[in-house]
């Protein structure tokens, strides 16, 4: 049985690819994007249908936050009973 997953793993991939041959290839199209700490998320089909682009979803994270943080208890200051 491991000697066929061995077989089966060499015969998908090659010794070396030849990259010249990719057309409208090109090298580092995003790293700088990567480096400046891009963060995908994947949203789910009913929410990608409430939130037409990017702009729109900050927006309403932004307004969440600022909700979120109102209803927090105030922990600076002692209370007293």
């Amino acid at each position: 049985m491991k000697k066929e997953i061995e077989n089966e793993m060499e015969d998908e991939l090659r010794s070396e690819y030849d990259f010249t041959q990719m057309k409208d290839g090109v090298r580092g199209k995003y790293v700088e994007r990567y480096r400046s700490g891009t963060n995908l998320v994947l949203l789910d089909p009913d929410v990608a249908q409430a939130f037409p682009d990017a702009a729109a979803v900050n927006e309403t994270l932004r307004l969440l936050m600022k909700v979120a943080q109102r209803h927090q208890p105030d922990t600076t200051t002692p209370t007293t009973k």
